[in-house]
């Protein structure tokens, strides 16, 4: 019983250091003025959040991953979201590892 009031407790620290991260992103942002180089700054995270996801997979060597990757690439170039990127790459390495496994 001890350990499942130890996971929630971790749950819920969990939870709130990523609301707290999220709102302390907004309020900061208050203060900082928009401009190009800044704004060019922050639509690059999504892609820099991928790539290191995405990169000590692909460094492993493994075919489902280096497919996925593939998948990614391809899907961003044809869609131009990131949703649809990462969903493709996931549906892939899914998929082989499931086939190929």
């Amino acid at each position: 019983m001890a350990a499942e009031h130890a996971f929630f407790i971790a749950l819920a620290a969990m939870a709130a250091a990523s609301y707290s991260c999220r709102i302390a992103g907004f309020v900061l942002m208050r203060f900082v003025p928009v401009t190009p180089r800044v704004e060019a700054a922050l639509k690059a995270i999504p892609l820099g959040v991928m790539i290191g996801i995405v990169t000590p997979a692909v460094a492993a060597g493994k075919l489902p991953e280096m497919l996925g990757l593939l998948a990614v690439i391809v899907a961003m170039k044809l869609t131009h979201k990131d949703i649809v990127a990462a969903v493709a790459g996931a549906a892939t390495v899914a998929l082989c590892r499931y086939f190929v496994a």
